[in-house]
């Protein structure tokens, strides 16, 4: 699982080069999940996750304050959440998760990224079988051998755990999110490097360096549309 984390942080730097267009895009999650439950983190499991993986991201408090309020006032914006699955260059896939308040403009505006950079959308469930819905959290300040005592006292077993440059991360269940990262929490841990609710590709895909440029200009016009929220692919970045 190495490489896939490897694209996380890649993932994770092309974003901090487009704070404004982040920051917008946590606005919108914040808003969504607090409209949908209580406004109060504690009483809310989908906003607490936001507000973790914001956190990851340096979201500033204002940002996050006003979503919150906003929600509280009634704000009178609906959004769908929408799901969808294509195809880049030499077999790459990808899936697009969007919030959007008007369906057909994101479902054309997601086709012709597609279309326009080598790409063709899938029908629904064409892509996502080849992906696992996975909880990665990463931070530094721990061994791989201690953060395994500490959830195996914890009573936690999760997929796998790794130690690459100084950081541990750890893979487990979606449903054990809130768990492993409050376990890490109180053994001391209170900075996390990621934490996300990820799609992983089962197997990577490599690809040449002219074909990989290709499916980058491809991912990064996806997620430049306003109502993208996330891109998950299975291509082994380099």
């Amino acid at each position: 699982m190495g490489r896939k984390w490897n694209n996380i942080k890649e993932k994770k730097a092309s974003k901090d080069k487009n704070t404004s267009r982040i920051y917008a895009k946590f606005g919108r999650e914040i808003y969504v999940a607090a409209k949908q439950g209580e406004p109060d983190p504690e009483l809310n499991q989908n906003l607490k996750f936001v507000l973790e993986r914001a956190k990851t991201y340096n979201v500033p408090k204002n940002i996050v304050e006003r979503a919150i309020e906003k929600a509280k006032g009634g704000g009178e914006e609906n959004y769908d959440e929408l799901r969808y699955e294509g195809f880049g260059p030499n077999g790459s896939m990808i899936i697009v998760d969007a919030l959007t308040n008007n369906v057909n403009r994101t479902a054309s505006e997601v086709r012709a990224a597609f279309n326009k950079n080598g790409g063709n959308m899938g029908v629904s469930g064409s892509v996502a079988y080849m992906f696992d819905q996975t909880a990665v959290i990463g931070f530094e300040g721990k061994s791989e051998e201690e953060v395994l005592e500490i959830l195996m006292e914890a009573d936690i077993d999760v997929r796998d755990i790794l130690e690459e440059e100084g950081t541990v991360i750890v893979y487990a269940e979606p449903d054990q999110f809130h768990a492993v990262q409050e376990t890490i929490k109180n053994a001391g841990i209170t900075d996390f490097t990621v934490a996300e609710l990820t799609m992983l590709a089962q197997n990577e895909l490599a690809l040449s360096e002219d074909v990989q440029e290709q499916f980058e200009k491809l991912v990064d016009a996806i997620e430049d549309l306003e109502d993208v929220q996330q891109v998950y692919h299975n291509v082994e970045l380099s």
